[in-house]
């Protein structure tokens, strides 16, 4: 096998890793999108090698799955690995490792603290009189601003640790940041509660009087009391209350 240990072409990595997920499917999920992205990099390394170059596309076609925003760590790391001509079964394996902590923690740094946090903050603008298409902008380069920084920032920390690319995270601590981040997001759902509630114009200024604060402080016992199991009810509820007064509005 003949393998050509060359520069890894970092900004094709990153730009394919943006449609990682265009090609997701029930078997593979992630499998194909991370072939399509790491193929400027197995050109280079097989270019003089199309058997290999066919292989390495089969193996990295494999299943794969993960946040689609840390993708791109896994991705520096396997190209890091082909261009130092690292073993085949190594590489896979070291694809199945990375794929679980990858998936688990973008899911709780992104889905659960980065998006709602953000939506949030753009709630307590458009409450505090900025104009709805100024909340929309300020929304749409926030979020994307995290998400675009956070692909590139992994992409050059998979680049540059390779296979050490779990101890570098360890390092980093992005559970500490998840927290802190969690605790602003706390704060600015307690304050949008606050302002929705106790504002001229806000709930308890509707028809329906303190029945919004009555149902608010239920909710707060009820998270106190019951914790993070209470989310699910909790989202159910939600669903089912805004449904009823949407259903409400269009008939009366």
């Amino acid at each position: 096998m003949i393998r050509e240990t060359r520069s890894v072409p970092a900004a094709g990595l990153l730009l394919r890793s943006l449609v990682v997920q265009g090609v997701w499917n029930y078997r593979t999920m992630l499998g194909h999108g991370f072939a399509f992205a790491l193929l400027p990099t197995l050109r280079r390394v097989y270019r003089d090698d199309p058997d290999g170059l066919a292989r390495a596309i089969e193996r990295h076609s494999e299943h794969f799955n993960a946040h689609p925003y840390l993708v791109p760590i896994a991705l520096g790391a396997v190209a890091r690995l082909e261009t130092d001509g690292e073993d085949d079964e190594i590489i896979r394996r070291f694809r199945t490792a990375v794929r679980g902590p990858l998936g688990g923690l973008g899911d709780t740094l992104i889905w659960a603290t980065w998006l709602p946090l953000v939506a949030v903050c753009s709630l307590l603008l458009y409450w505090s009189g900025v104009p709805a298409w100024g909340v929309v902008l300020a929304f749409t380069l926030t979020y994307n601003a995290g998400h675009l920084g956070l692909r590139l920032w992994g992409l050059r920390l998979g680049l540059d640790a390779g296979r050490a690319v779990g101890t570098r995270l360890n390092d980093v601590d992005l559970a500490s940041w998840v927290h802190r981040l969690q605790t602003l997001l706390t704060g600015g759902l307690g304050l949008l509660c606050g302002v929705l509630l106790a504002t001229p114009g806000g709930l308890s200024f509707t028809g329906a009087g303190s029945a919004w604060s009555l149902l608010a402080a239920t909710a707060f016992v009820a998270g106190l009391v019951g914790g993070h199991r209470m989310w699910r009810p909790a989202a159910v509820l939600t669903v089912c209350v805004t449904g009823f007064i949407g259903l409400w509005g269009m008939l009366s």
